[in-house]
């Protein structure tokens, strides 16, 4: 039990609190900045809606999608990658970072969609991948039929093997999806060459960041997008790009493999890397200057503690990076309490505001993650994931809410190994933290597949099936069901939208018994959540303002989050 002994400040009428967590507020903070306490939907292009009858999502068919996003309540929007690509890693493997790939449009219909979403005061991020391209990107052709020491092999990481006549890899690192993070080519005269790096897969080669033209080419293609409009820029591996300089064998050669991150600190999280994010930002400053619009860097940093995350989002560098701690911790009181805190403390006082996450494409959804892993999930699942979703909402900063989690989609776990499309997978042969199951196209309507996502001209099916229990989560059912998750999601948007006392700012921590988390916004809005199962007294008397479940007056039930106006 909390006993409240770090309890300072006056607190709610009648609640002893914890010690109140505030966020620092240096001078370079500009409370009107709309990203600040953003919430963005991260669109998985291919899985969102076909206009095209392909089977798969593109971008016209996220234009059409904007109303409904729009009627959620959302700031903005986040794009998977859609440029050219041989959808080896499903567009995170570029081979041209400044054009549309045909199967999700063209720039035109780029365009299009960019219009309409100033039209409705949407937001747009792009999807920007710095730490590698594509093996069929130009340059790293160019760089295979190019010699040992070249400058077009300067571009990437090059370099000869170990042992005789070089046929070992230059260290001994893994690649996250599996295998040597080295492969070796043919040279031009056909004979065994070097070796080039991977962190992921053969098919996307790393940059060699320590070569000036890579900053110059991605300066490039950043001016290339944010003069078509884009409001800015979610960054993939941003804690990557450099590797250390010599390249050393590591200590742990299969912790990326083993934990499916990027932990390995001779690959990751080199001190180099923060320049690239200090001039990244004066390019989208730039922009802001010329019409005032803030423009967004938002970085995948996956780094050990909050502490160092902080770095990342220093006033001169990035303005927000994903805090995956929330996302990876387990369903109980005292875990979302630390992580939570660690954040506040280490992150909100850089004078940057926490970005929250529960859901995102590499993930297993929250429905199947806190219950049980049933083809459908579970009831108890469920019940968490949207009590998950209100304490998330009531957090100070931003929040990224993935592609139907505002439908409770679960994993799908069962799909067939024939369908699987997950690199880890075709690496590895293991299904292990394959992400195929987050990935299947969302059902829109009706009550069987494809449920409205594509038109299925000529017999195409949606890329991944789907299964026939997604009737229970189309959107045309859960639109029409009050009791519905996207209810909860929408009724949350447009509350915390409305009141003042969410959004960024502080929390107090709330003395509570054991399963329970309890925190105030502005000394009169109470968040609470029991992650047990037996219902508890609620920490303010009355009904509720908004439940994640039935909640009457003075009882929190089990599984269950509610947000209350404390008027004592």
């Amino acid at each position: 039990m909390h006993n409240g002994d770090d309890a300072v400040g006056p607190g709610l009428p009648g609640l002893r609190t914890h010690r109140q967590v505030d966020v620092v507020s240096p001078e370079h903070i500009d409370t009107r900045r709309w990203w600040r306490d953003a919430v963005i939907y991260q669109v998985y292009v291919r899985s969102f809606l076909d206009s095209t009858g392909d089977g798969i999502g593109d971008l016209a068919g996220v234009r059409a999608g904007l109303p409904y996003l729009k009627k959620l309540g959302v700031d903005g929007i986040w794009l998977s990658p859609f440029y050219p690509s041989p959808q080896h890693d499903h567009g995170y493997d570029v081979a041209d970072y400044r054009d549309v790939d045909p199967v999700f449009g063209d720039l035109a219909e780029f365009d299009l969609l960019v219009g309409a979403a100033r039209r409705l005061d949407v937001k747009v991020l792009l999807d920007v991948v710095p730490n590698h391209c594509s093996s069929e990107h130009p340059w790293f052709r160019e760089a295979l039929a190019a010699a040992p020491g070249s400058p077009e092999r300067a571009r990437f990481h090059f370099t000869d093997g170990r042992g005789p006549d070089g046929a070992e890899p230059p260290n001994n690192w893994h690649a996250m999806f599996g295998g040597p993070a080295w492969s070796r080519v043919t040279e031009p005269d056909g004979r065994p060459g070097q070796w080039y790096l991977h962190m992921f897969t053969p098919e996307q080669p790393d940059w060699n960041w320590r070569n000036p033209e890579i900053a110059a080419d991605f300066d490039r293609t950043l001016r290339f997008w944010l003069d078509r409009g884009v409001d800015g820029f979610r960054i993939d591996v941003a804690a990557g790009l450099f590797k250390h300089p010599e390249l050393p064998d590591s200590p742990d050669p299969e912790a990326d493999a083993r934990t499916r991150d990027s932990v390995n600190p001779l690959a990751w999280n080199q001190p180099e890397v923060h320049d690239v994010w200090r001039h990244w930002r004066t390019v989208c400053e730039e922009y802001t200057a010329r019409d005032g619009r803030e423009r967004l860097l938002v970085g995948e940093v996956s780094v050990p503690t909050a502490r160092e995350h902080a770095r990342y989002v220093r006033p001169d560098e990035l303005h927000q990076a994903f805090f995956f701690d929330l996302l990876g911790a387990p369903w109980d009181a005292d875990a979302f309490r630390k992580v939570i805190s660690e954040a506040m403390q280490d992150i909100a006082g850089t004078g940057s505001t926490v970005t929250w996450v529960l859901n995102n494409h590499d993930q297993v959804r929250t429905v199947t993650r806190y219950g049980e892993p049933t083809p459908q999930g579970s009831g108890l699942g469920a019940a968490r994931a949207r009590a998950a979703a209100l304490l998330m909402l009531a957090l100070p900063g931003a929040a990224y809410v993935y592609q139907g989690e505002e439908l409770g989609l679960p994993e799908v776990v069962d799909l067939p190994d024939d369908v699987l499309t997950d690199p880890i997978f075709r690496r590895t042969g293991s299904r292990a933290r394959i992400r195929d199951g987050c990935r299947v196209p969302l059902p829109w309507s009706g009550q069987a597949s494809p449920f409205g996502f594509t038109s299925g001209a000529e017999g195409a099916a949606p890329w991944l099936p789907q299964p026939e229990w997604f009737a229970e989560h189309a959107t045309d059912r859960a639109l029409a069901d009050t009791r519905s998750f996207w209810h909860l999601y929408r009724d949350g948007l447009q509350l915390r939208a409305a009141l003042p006392q969410l959004g960024e700012g502080t929390l107090r921590w709330l003395e509570t018994g054991p399963d329970v988390l309890a925190f105030a916004r502005a000394d009169d809005l109470v968040c609470a959540v029991n992650f047990g199962t037996a219902p508890v007294p609620a920490p303010v008397p009355g009904t509720p303002l908004l439940a994640s479940g039935p909640c009457p007056p003075g009882v929190l039930p089990g599984s269950t989050a509610a947000w209350w106006i404390d008027g004592s």
